[in-house]
């Protein structure tokens, strides 16, 4: 199979969807990998690594788009890669269509193949290749959030641990899951005040077993929620429903409960948002302002420690790549479950539930074009 890894031009994106590592596995597999120049460079990886491990090198992504049967990136493909995209294209990357309906459409119209990390699902629930950057999300949260209570950036100036004599912060947490988990154990590795809160009892039950005791659990409800901003010096949205829209749980109103100067890093945001007025930001402008709250909302949080993500991203994407290459999108998804789960568009049309009912729109299984 023709491989194809252009660079990321979203803002302020240095991750890299192949190293050159993969690239090695790839060719050795028999198949042909182009990557556009420079576009490892942001993580460490020069094009002189890539060529020494059997990749051609070139220099636009034009060549790229029009070489490739499958591409492989890490972001979602953004308004001026959309007339690169060919019918029939395998596109395997982030995609996150439940939150944009603009984005959804135009896929559709240019009849690719879309394959979203985000939403391939093992049988347990788990999602192999959302986890590696929830991991990393969810720890940058509470070095992000650390950050903006400073005095400086208009936080509360407030240190997460306290010292002997004043208390720490108090930090809230939506959603108990990787993302939760993993800026729980950040912040209270830190000396702060948690408090998770979940819908899944079981989830909080486990949780209760392995985290330390500066860590409390609370159930999910709107009433908690709400007694819970009261105080907050910083809250972390983390909730997410695998493929579709974030839910809403923290509206305008509620913001008048939080104290001046205290912080709202939304990692939900690439979805939606779990905080009404959370909207997408960038690393070069992270922060804005809303009834006195720092709302911080980059949408490719990761992005920020680049090496990092993308040696953690693709120890988890390139089997799943190489299983594509090897077998064909169709043969790869009839024979893995997982990876049919992962199928959000073919050929125009809708085939994950989460991204028809986000936009209403028509729901065609994907067995059906396997």
């Amino acid at each position: 199979m023709r491989i194809g890894v252009p660079a990321e031009i979203k803002a302020n994106e240095y991750r890299v969807a192949l190293v050159p590592a993969g690239a090695e596995a790839l060719v050795q597999a028999g198949h042909t990998v182009w990557i556009e120049r420079g576009a490892g460079v942001g993580s460490g990886f020069s094009d002189d690594l890539y060529e020494q491990a059997g990749a051609v090198v070139v220099g636009s992504a034009e060549e790229v788009w029009a070489y490739a049967e499958m591409i492989v990136k890490v972001k979602e493909p953004i308004e001026a890669e959309w007339p690169l995209i060919r019918e029939k294209q395998l596109l395997f990357t982030y995609f996150h269509l439940a939150a944009s309906e603009t984005l959804t459409r135009a896929l559709m119209g240019t009849s690719c193949i879309a394959i979203a990390y985000e939403t391939v699902q093992l049988e347990n629930g788990e999602l192999p290749l959302l986890t590696p950057m929830s991991e990393v999300a969810g720890r940058l949260a509470v070095l992000e959030g650390a950050k903006y209570l400073e005095r400086f950036y208009g936080g509360r100036g407030v240190l997460l641990g306290g010292v002997p004599g004043v208390l720490p912060a108090k930090v809230v947490i939506l959603g108990g899951g990787v993302v939760g988990t993993n800026a729980a154990k950040m912040a209270a590795g830190f000396g702060a005040q948690v408090t998770i809160l979940d819908v899944s009892l079981p989830r909080l039950r486990h949780l209760s077993d392995i985290m330390p005791a500066n860590i409390q659990l609370l159930f999910s409800n709107r009433y908690n929620i709400r007694e819970q901003l009261e105080g907050v010096d910083l809250l972390i949205g983390g909730v997410l429903l695998p493929g579709k829209k974030a839910p809403g749980l923290v509206r305008r109103e509620d913001l008048g409960r939080m104290q001046p100067g205290s912080v709202i890093v939304d990692v939900a945001v690439d979805q939606g948002g779990c905080v009404e007025t959370i909207r997408p930001t960038t690393h070069r402008d992270p922060i804005y302002e809303v009834d006195g709250v720092i709302h911080y909302g980059v949408a490719n949080m990761p992005g920020a420690v680049a090496r990092t993500s993308t040696l953690a991203l693709t120890n988890a994407t390139l089997p799943y790549a190489l299983r594509l290459a090897n077998r064909g999108w169709q043969a790869a998804c009839r024979a893995d479950p997982a990876l049919r789960r992962g199928v959000n568009l073919v050929d125009g049309s809708v085939t994950h539930p989460g991204v028809a009912e986000a936009f209403d729109l028509g729901c065609s299984p994907v067995d059906g074009f396997l």
